[in-house]
C-alpha cells in the first residue's frame, strides 16, 4: 500500500496499458482517476474496483483537460501521480500523410501529454511529491516506417519529459518516459487486422509480423509495462529522472 492517500490520474485508463497501470496503482493504495472519452466504459471498469474513479476527458482539448483535472483534484486531492498514456497509433506512408491525420496524431499523443502535465502540475504545491510519466514508445527512440506522424509525436513526448525534468530539477517531482515495443493490446489487434486485410495474410501472421518488431520477437504483456510504471512511482526510483525506459525485449537504440 505504498501509495495510500495519494491521488493518481491515468489518461486512456480504460484499456490496455493505461488500465493495467491504473489497476496496479489502485492495488498499491492510490485513489486513481481513469480518463477517456467513453464514460460508460470507464464507469463499468471503475465499478469493479473501490479505488478507481471514472472521468470523461478528451486530452486533445485543453479546456476538457483543465476542467476535468481541476474537478478530479477537488474531489480526490492533488495529482501526485500522473500517467499521460492516452494515444492513437494510425499508420500512414509519408507520401499519403495528410495535414488532418498529422494534426490528429499530434493533438492526442503530444499536445495531450502537454495539456495533462500542465494541468496536473498546477494542482501541486512547490514542495509536493510527484511522479509524472508519459507512455511513449520504441517509436520515440527510433524511426518506424509508414508511421511518420506517430514517430514524431512519440519523439516529441520524450522531449517534453526531458525538458520538464530539467525545469523541475531539485524538486520532489520526477519525469520519465516508458518506451514499450509492441504490446498485446486492442491497438495491436486492430493494426493486425488492418495489416492482414491490406497484405492478404492471416491475422495470426500479421500478429507475428508485429511481434517481430520486438527484439525477442514476442509481443509484450501489459503487466510488464505496469511493473515498470510502479517502479518509477516508488521511492526506490526517486533519483530516476528524465529517463526513457525501453521495454522491447532487447536493446533498441
Amino acid at each position: 500500500m505504498e501509495h495510500q492517500g495519494r491521488h493518481a490520474l491515468v489518461t486512456g485508463g480504460g484499456t490496455g496499458i493505461g488500465l493495467g497501470i491504473a489497476t496496479g496503482l489502485a492495488e498499491a493504495g492510490a485513489e486513481v482517476t481513469i480518463t477517456g472519452r467513453n464514460l460508460a466504459r470507464l464507469e463499468e471498469i471503475a465499478s469493479a474496483h473501490p479505488r478507481l474513479r471514472a472521468l470523461a476527458m478528451d486530452v486533445s482539448n485543453p479546456t476538457s483537460v483543465q476542467t476535468g483535472i481541476h474537478a478530479a483534484a477537488a474531489a480526490h486531492g492533488p495529482i501526485a501521480i500522473c500517467v499521460a498514456n492516452a494515444g492513437i497509433a494510425e499508420p500512414a506512408p509519408f507520401a499519403k500523410e495528410t495535414p488532418e491525420h498529422w494534426r490528429s496524431i499530434m493533438a492526442t499523443n503530444l499536445d495531450g501529454a502537454f495539456f495533462t502535465f500542465q494541468a496536473a502540475l498546477a494542482t501541486l504545491g512547490k514542495e509536493d511529491w510527484g511522479r509524472m510519466i508519459v507512455v511513449s514508445s520504441i517509436a520515440g527512440v527510433r524511426g518506424l516506417k509508414n508511421a511518420i506522424a506517430y514517430t514524431a509525436s512519440k519523439h516529441g513526448a520524450i522531449g517534453l519529459i526531458r525538458g520538464l525534468s530539467e525545469e523541475y530539477m531539485r524538486s520532489n517531482i520526477t519525469f520519465n518516459a516508458l518506451c514499450p515495443g509492441y504490446v498485446d493490446t486492442e491497438i495491436v489487434s486492430r493494426n493486425a487486422a488492418q495489416i492482414a486485410a491490406h497484405q492478404g495474410i492471416t491475422e495470426a501472421e500479421a500478429r507475428g509480423y508485429l511481434a517481430g518488431g520486438n527484439r525477442h520477437k514476442t509481443l509484450l504483456d501489459t503487466d510488464e509495462i505496469t511493473g515498470a510504471a510502479l517502479w518509477l512511482c516508488s521511492d526506490s526510483a526517486r533519483s530516476v529522472n528524465g529517463q526513457t525506459i525501453q521495454i522491447a525485449g532487447g536493446q533498441v537504440s
